[in-house]
């Protein structure tokens, strides 16, 4: 780590209060070019303390940057990871208040329910689709605190990866028989379909997300327990959205999600 502790509780809390008033901030490597992997993380970690401390619950946990393309481009070997809260989560086909956002993006994600825990290292497709309960198609919003979107990824896992809101939906799939790299993924605004893709273009089997993050937290001492939902990395890109649209997912098999921005 090149930061101090201080400086990373002050980043937590730019950070939080920039998600928590929907206002931006340059990224935070502008301040501090020396951040490493460690401390990117460790900011993480703190702004998930202040909100387990204002009574917040870790719902789930997410994948980012699961293209193998994109991983290559960003000179990285794995992809990055954030935790979700109770207040992040939108039911099924509600709204979400656009103005308490900054610039919110949707991506289609297949997420993981597990029934058993997954721990690394040596954690691999298999052993998700071991551990995996069933899986429901998701709605991820991305919500980036950085001014114009632009980042480098050290700041975007500080930020904790850009996460904001999530919907699930469709039914509660069991993976037995399921080919989950196959199945077909529509995602519509407003009635119009703006990305297709299947469930390969996330590491080429979306597990594989699930198995690297299990890995992630074993280098760390740390386990995904039973009962987590992990949503495993957008099918396509992500897309805009603004007040008065309506997102739509439909995933193969597994059914379909909703939500309106107003």
């Amino acid at each position: 780590m090149n930061l101090d502790r201080t400086t990373i509780a002050l980043l937590a809390e730019r950070l939080e209060n920039c998600e928590l008033e929907a206002r931006d901030t340059t990224k935070i490597t502008d301040d501090h070019p020396d951040m490493d992997w460690e401390d990117a993380y460790a900011v993480q970690d703190a702004i998930r303390a202040r909100k387990l401390a204002r009574g917040a619950r870790i719902v789930g946990l997410k994948a980012g940057l699961t293209s193998r393309a994109k991983m290559k481009q960003m000179g990285v070997e794995d992809p990055v990871f954030g935790f979700l809260v109770d207040d992040f989560a939108v039911a099924d086909g509600g709204d979400i208040v656009t103005s308490k956002l900054i610039h919110p993006k949707v991506e289609p994600e297949i997420a993981f329910v597990t029934k058993a825990p997954l721990r690394g290292p040596g954690c691999h497709i298999a052993a998700v689709l071991a551990a995996t309960d069933f899986v429901v198609p998701a709605i991820e919003i991305i919500d980036s605190r950085y001014r114009d979107f632009k980042f480098d990824l050290k700041s975007v896992v500080a930020d904790n990866c850009s996460s904001s809101r999530f919907v699930v939906g469709g039914t509660a799939t069991p993976v037995d028989g399921l080919d989950l790299r196959t199945l077909g993924v529509v995602l519509e605004k407003n009635g119009q379909p703006v990305a297709l893709g299947a469930g390969a273009a996330v590491l080429g089997h979306p597990a594989a997300a699930i198995a690297m993050l299990a890995n992630m937290l074993g280098r760390r001492g740390e386990e995904i327990p039973a009962g987590t939902l992990i949503l495993s990395g957008g099918i396509t890109e992500a897309v805009a959205v603004a007040a008065g649209d309506s997102v739509s997912l439909r995933i193969q098999s597994l059914g379909s999600t909703s939500v309106r921005f107003v």
